[in-house]
């Protein structure tokens, strides 16, 4: 821990004597290492995590937009989460997979400013779908009859469009704070990605003003979807506890459980990186956690949406039975 607080002492003591000192311009990221070929298996595993990711959600998307039975508010938000998982794990994977082959790789310091703020927006953005999904669900359980007249189309429209544009924006204050920091000492990032974390540890100028931004930004984008998404479960339950027949309160659950499942893991994982209690435990944990919302996260949230659901598996067969009356037709158009 001294070692530590010597090395962060002599950054900042470079910034403030050596003003002449040239400005970091480019970072190192360690990626994970290792010996060649533990590092091919990692890179043949997180290349086939990749693919099933981008596979798994394009397919819940395709699936949402062409299945009528699946034209309702809350298959729209799952859509609208597939996306942003695809999003997410694209601004990840493709670098981490180059990091890997290459045992560490260089990023620019705007690439990575770049990589911090699209990454950033995808968390926020996925913390306010998760919100919206949760109202979703407590208004079908505790106001099923006024459900169809308070989630219409434009509503639920409108709540997505709100959620990715306030993801995007707010992110804009903390990305702009940090790419005014001074980064004079060494480049090299301990991690497989541009993470808010590393780049404070790293950054030799006063950053209680980007401390100060980023509590009130967690209230707006952590902690009150938290108590929103909490409330709304609390709700949910008591109504569900209400219904009289052990059936009713099995379907009703039934409909919550993927979404808090998915909650769960992903707010667990959010708490587990970012309010550890010394720096050093997380500097040890943060990239096996990170990994988990990073690049794992996005892969499971499809598998728990589809595994159990009926309106997916059906939806799923009707489109391959109309492949396969597709190609039964062109194969009969051909042999004749």
């Amino acid at each position: 821990m001294s070692h530590i607080c010597n090395v962060i002492f002599y950054r900042r003591m470079q910034c403030v004597q050596g003003n002449n000192l040239t400005a970091t311009t480019k970072f190192f990221l360690l990626g994970f290492q290792g010996s060649p070929s533990v590092r091919i298996s990692l890179f043949c595993f997180f290349l086939v995590v990749y693919c099933g990711t981008i596979c798994g959600n394009l397919l819940i998307i395709t699936l949402v937009s062409t299945s009528k039975n699946l034209h309702t508010p809350m298959y729209f938000f799952i859509s609208q989460l597939s996306v942003n998982d695809i999003f997410l794990s694209t601004y990840i994977a493709p670098n981490m997979l180059h990091i890997l082959l290459n045992n560490g790789g260089i990023i620019t310091f705007t690439g990575c400013i770049c990589q911090f703020y699209f990454f950033s927006t995808a968390e926020a953005s996925e913390c306010f779908l998760l919100t919206v999904m949760s109202f979703d669900r407590y208004v079908a359980i505790c106001n099923p009859l006024r459900y169809t007249s308070i989630m219409t189309d434009e509503y639920c429209a409108k709540l997505s469009v709100t959620c990715w544009l306030v993801g995007f924006s707010i992110i804009l204050i903390d990305t702009f704070t940090i790419s005014k920091l001074k980064f004079c000492g060494p480049n090299t990032i301990d991690h497989f990605f541009c993470d808010l974390l590393p780049l404070q540890e790293m950054s030799c100028s006063d950053i209680f003003i980007l401390r100060l931004e980023i509590f009130f930004l967690s209230i707006i984008s952590v902690i009150i979807p938290t108590i929103i998404i909490i409330l709304s479960y609390f709700n949910i339950i008591v109504a569900i506890l209400r219904i009289p027949s052990s059936t009713g309160r099995h379907k009703a659950f039934s409909t919550c459980s993927s979404h808090l499942t998915v909650v769960s893991i992903f707010y667990w994982t959010m708490f587990s990186v970012y309010v550890l209690p010394t720096k050093v435990e997380t500097l040890n944990i943060s990239k096996i956690l990170s990994l988990i919302y990073t690049v794992f996260t996005p892969l499971i949230n499809p598998m728990i949406y589809s595994l159990r659901n009926k309106d997916i598996h059906k939806a799923l067969k009707n489109i391959i039975q109309k492949h396969k009356n597709v190609m039964i037709r062109l194969g009969a158009s051909h042999s004749v």
